[in-house]
């Protein structure tokens, strides 16, 4: 059995005069979600072997405030690879993954991120339909996997068991919400 725990990076600073989107940095209400799904992940006792993450501004923001409320630093494995990637992409990166490593947190960009939820879950349940809706920034999405290793997923191999979004957490956190 395998878990796959998904990781969008929490809400950027569009107002920020950077050169590049990758060096786009938080806002203060996505270092605030960031820090609450942290303590939301800590409480649901969440452990990972392996963190893998785009090495983006507002994915290294993200981590270090989810890492505050989470209580540790999560140590990730930087990979450039998943910086806006596609499913395609972010599948290669899934597979190769080591098999040691039965908990793993990737963390990255949408629509990939949404975009592999879709591939790797079957249509039908209301969590998939939520994902369909929108998955919104600092939401997390975990699947398991009946397998052995990690090259073995595949298009509807997944079953997603949680779908967390910041405003489920905190409705202050929600859209239109400062």
């Amino acid at each position: 059995m395998k878990t796959l725990t998904l990781l969008r990076h929490a809400k950027s600073g569009w107002d920020d005069p950077v050169a590049r989107d990758f060096d786009r940095p938080l806002n203060p209400k996505g270092q605030r979600a960031a820090a609450m799904v942290g303590r939301h992940m800590k409480a649901l006792g969440l452990a990972f072997e392996r963190v893998v993450a785009s090495p983006a501004m507002r994915v290294v923001e993200t981590l270090d405030h989810v890492g505050q409320g989470y209580g540790s630093d999560l140590a990730p494995a930087w990979d450039q690879r998943i910086y806006l990637a596609s499913t395609a992409t972010l599948l290669d990166v899934v597979h190769g993954l080591p098999d040691g490593a039965d908990h793993v947190l990737l963390v990255g960009h949408n629509p990939g991120l949404e975009e592999l939820v879709l591939l790797l879950v079957p249509d039908g349940g209301a969590l998939r339909d939520e994902v369909e809706i929108k998955f919104p920034t600092a939401t997390l999405a975990e699947m398991t996997f009946d397998i052995a290793g990690w090259e073995e997923v595949k298009a509807g191999s997944a079953t997603l068991v949680r779908f967390v979004r910041p405003r489920d957490l905190d409705p202050s956190l929600g859209p239109d919400a400062r």
